[in-house]
Parts: structure tokens; C-alpha cells; sequence
């Protein structure tokens, strides 16, 4: 497996287009980037502050979907995440742990207090060097780009399907059954794209599955029917490299093969037994 800097843009786009058009998806992958300066933010990006209605804000879930359905590339800082809470977990504000979980508390998602003081530091513990440690890494935004024509080099890429769509990338992901590649995750029904799909993955190296939350599908229209997987950058290729593989000549491929079982008799059903035994008794 090659590191990403082996990859160029150009290399990103066409395994992207290859993706996009072998599992013939709905919308396209998503390339993200994290920044540590608006000096790295395509001229072509657009940008909530410089939209014309106000408030010129967005949501990090809203910036990937403008991107994977609209094939427009998005970037916003914290001042243009109106998410305060996720661009508090993304280290890009500094607020303590306990100022987090206190916001959250008013927000009654969890039992009670405790309940969601257990859930912030759980979120906090999955951040290879914690909060703190994420916070002195010094990033400040998101650049989310339709991968098949990027403007960016991708820290993570997040692909929203079918089940049946994702469960092909998840094959491909296991064809060598790499403990690297496997996607793990934990799940809770919030920040599932921004965590899981893009910041996660970026920070452990390791594939995420998602499973859509509440601002996902509140803020950022996700369709009831999709699910998405989010992995390092790089290994986009090895998804292609090993997409459909799984089973040989037995794949179910796409659009799907589902197998017609044969060899059935009217002893599949008490009904059907029934009536094919009139019909032979005359």
C-alpha cells in the first residue's frame, strides 16, 4: 500500500470518478482537508461568509452534503460553523471539556448529567491525543470537495450509499483482512458524519462506518436509506484495487446479483403443499 503523498490530485479524481461510477452512487465521495489557515482554501471554494443571505453560517454536515450532491467545494472555519459543539470537538475553538458536556446537558440528549459527562469523555478518549492534545494541533476549519473533480488533496474521504453500496466498500476494505483497514466504530446517534466520516478517520488512520445522527438528519438532509463509510485518504485506492473481489465468480457486483434459489418444491409452504396436493388428487 502506498502512503497518501504518493497520490496526486489528479490520481484522487479518477479513482474517485472510477467509485462513483462502479457502484453507481448517488451522489458523489466526498474529499476532505483539514486547514490550520484560510490560506489554504481553494480560490474556488465558496465560503458561508461570503454567501449573500444571512446568517452566513453552516454546519460541517451541510458542508459535505453541498458537496457530494451539489459537486460544489465547500470550506468554513469555526466562525462559519454554526455547530459550536463540533467545532469545539474538532480542537478548532478552545473550551474545556467541562464546558462541552455542559453545553450538551442543556441540550437533554442524555438521561442526565452523568450520563452526559460519560459521553463527552468517551468522545474525548477516542481522540488519539485527547481534546487538549487535538486543541494544540492548531486547525481551524474544513474543506469539503466532490472528490471526482477536487480541488484538494483529501485527509479523509466520506462515501454516503445504499447499505448494499456500503457493504461493498466494506468488503473491499477486509478482502485482506488488514486489522489497519477494518472499519471499527462505536456508535450514538450524533456528530456521525463530521466524527466518523471525516475527523476520525483522519486522526486513527483507520475506516469509520456512519450511520446518520441527529444533526445529519435534521440540518443536512441525509436520506433515510443512506449510510456512509469514512476512511484516510490513501486508502481510496486500495477500495478500488479490491472493490467486487470478494467471492470471486459468487460477488453479488452492482447492480446487485441476488441469487435465485432453485431446487424448491411446493413443500416451501404448509399453503402451497396444500394446494398442489388437490391439484394432483384431481
Amino acid at each position: 500500500m502506498n502512503e497518501k503523498s504518493d497520490y496526486s490530485k489528479s490520481d484522487y479524481k479518477v479513482a474517485g470518478e472510477k467509485l462513483y461510477h462502479a457502484l453507481h452512487l448517488s451522489t458523489y465521495p466526498v474529499a476532505i482537508k483539514y486547514i490550520k489557515s484560510e490560506e489554504e482554501i481553494p480560490r474556488r471554494a465558496i465560503r458561508p461568509s461570503t454567501m449573500g443571505r444571512k446568517p452566513r453560517k453552516l454546519s460541517i454536515c451541510q458542508a459535505f452534503t453541498i458537496a457530494r450532491r451539489m459537486g460544489v467545494t465547500v470550506a468554513l472555519t469555526a466562525d462559519e460553523n454554526f455547530c459550536v459543539p463540533s467545532s469545539a470537538m474538532h480542537g478548532w475553538i478552545k473550551v474545556s471539556l467541562e464546558d462541552i458536556t455542559e453545553s450538551q446537558i442543556k441540550q437533554g440528549w442524555h438521561k442526565d448529567a452523568e450520563s452526559e459527562k460519560r459521553r463527552t469523555r468517551m468522545m474525548s478518549d477516542l481522540l488519539p491525543e485527547g481534546l487538549e492534545g487535538l486543541q494544540k494541533k492548531g486547525y481551524i476549519g474544513v474543506i469539503a470537495s466532490p472528490l471526482p473533480m477536487s480541488l484538494i488533496i483529501p485527509d479523509s474521504i466520506l462515501i454516503y450509499g445504499s447499505g448494499a453500496q456500503i457493504t461493498h466498500v466494506i468488503q473491499a476494505l477486509n478482502y485482506e483482512c488488514l486489522p489497519e483497514y477494518v472499519p471499527t466504530s462505536t456508535f450514538e446517534g450524533f456528530g456521525e458524519s463530521c466524527g466518523k466520516g471525516g475527523l476520525f478517520p483522519f486522526l486513527m488512520q483507520k475506516p469509520q462506518i456512519v450511520i446518520p445522527g441527529m444533526g445529519d438528519r435534521s440540518f443536512a438532509g441525509i436520506q433515510e436509506h443512506e449510510i456512509g463509510v469514512g476512511m484516510p485518504g490513501f486508502l481510496l485506492f486500495y477500495v478500488i484495487e479490491n472493490l467486487f473481489k470478494t467471492g470471486g465468480m459468487m460477488n453479488i457486483g452492482w447492480p446487485l446479483k441476488n441469487l435465485i434459489p432453485i431446487h424448491l418444491t411446493e413443500n416451501i409452504t404448509p399453503g402451497f403443499k396444500y394446494l398442489r396436493e388437490k391439484v394432483d388428487k384431481g
